[in-house]
């Protein structure tokens, strides 16, 4: 364990420059302390380490000293090349540049290593997007790419889910975040912005300003990402509604309902009646998409509260019943007279 780390540290001051013991304690996840009987061992060993005390002050190699990729172990060698994801890169104009990599890192191993990670090619695929969708398709995906990681400002012509719909944004693009084989866009904006994202294949038009920008000292893309997520998942839900579940609903709802919702029916639900229903209280984003999710469950669930959202129900199963019904002896009856 601790020579993998002594090997982590020099590769991160070869990869980073100058790094502080608290940067290094941070990354490798130690103490301070450790930190500085590591970098004694290195002294001892002859790695030509030294330190600068004071303000920005830190640890760096001399200048020119490279270590070779050594020291890797199976698993290490393994999971490489299960990080390569493809697919991903090849969105990103990148498939050619990823292949290429994987080509001289594979040259680079011993043949012991280079066999066991071949096996990861044979034996795990990717496969990012959900099973009834394809992923984002977006013509603007590279561009994006590219104007983040050369900092350019990009103007977008962007299509938004409230009104106005189609909005123009000038925005400095920090990052891209592939999510469930959907990709983000997260940006800075208009003065006094903070950091936003941006559906890739809402964009409807990208235009390269070509003026560079500055990142956000401290800006960090996962740390953004995660605390946006607990925010969205905070934020999505806008109410709650009272709902009557059949014992196959409940079975559905596994599948078709997000862990939320599932968790509400087993918090709330009361004893089943004689027929199998139970009644629960379940949160819900809007009336609109309440109605959306709760008719994929048929005639096996009954929505009693809020009033409005039963009003919906209602009328929805007013219209079909009117698309469906019959006529005496079973032929179909026009939904509509002719004019």
């Amino acid at each position: 364990m601790r020579a993998s780390r002594l090997l982590s540290t020099l590769l991160l001051l070869q990869a980073r420059g100058r790094m502080t013991a608290r940067e290094l304690a941070d990354e490798l996840e130690v103490s301070i302390r450790t930190v500085y009987r590591d970098v004694e061992s290195l002294h001892a060993a002859g790695m030509p380490l030294y330190g600068d005390a004071g303000p920005g002050g830190g640890y760096q190699l001399l200048d020119g000293y490279r270590t070779r990729l050594t020291g890797l172990t199976d698993g290490e060698a393994q999971a490489l090349f299960l990080a390569g994801l493809p697919g991903p890169a090849a969105e990103l104009g990148l498939g050619a540049v990823v292949a290429t990599a994987a080509v001289k890192l594979e040259a680079a191993l011993p043949a012991e290593l280079r066999d066991r990670a071949a096996l990861v090619r044979e034996r795990f695929h990717l496969d990012a997007p959900g099973w009834y969708h394809d992923g984002d398709r977006s013509p603007y995906l590279a561009a994006a790419a590219d104007a983040v990681w050369h900092r350019r400002t990009v103007r977008i012509r962007y299509r938004r889910w409230k009104a106005p719909t189609d909005v123009t944004r000038t925005l400095r693009p920090y990052g891209l975040v592939l999510k469930a084989g959907k990709w983000y866009l997260v940006a800075g904006g208009e003065p006094g912005w903070a950091p936003r994202t941006f559906r890739v294949n809402h964009i409807l038009d990208l235009c390269d300003l070509g003026l560079p920008f500055e990142r956000p000292v401290g800006f960090d893309l996962a740390e953004f990402w995660e605390s946006h997520i607990v925010e969205f998942r905070t934020n999505l839900w806008q109410g709650e509604a009272v709902v009557r579940l059949s014992a196959r609903a409940r079975e559905r709802l596994a599948h078709l309902a997000g862990s939320a919702v599932n968790a509400a029916v087993d918090r709330t639900a009361g004893e089943p009646d004689a027929r199998g229903w139970v009644t629960a209280t379940v949160p819900i984003e809007s009336l609109i998409h309440a109605e959306t999710e709760f008719l994929k469950l048929g005639a096996e669930v009954e929505v009693l509260e809020p009033a409005e959202l039963r009003d919906r129900m209602a009328g929805t199963a007013r219209a079909l019943a009117a698309l469906y019904r019959v006529r005496p002896g079973g032929t179909p009856r026009p939904s509509s007279s002719p004019t």
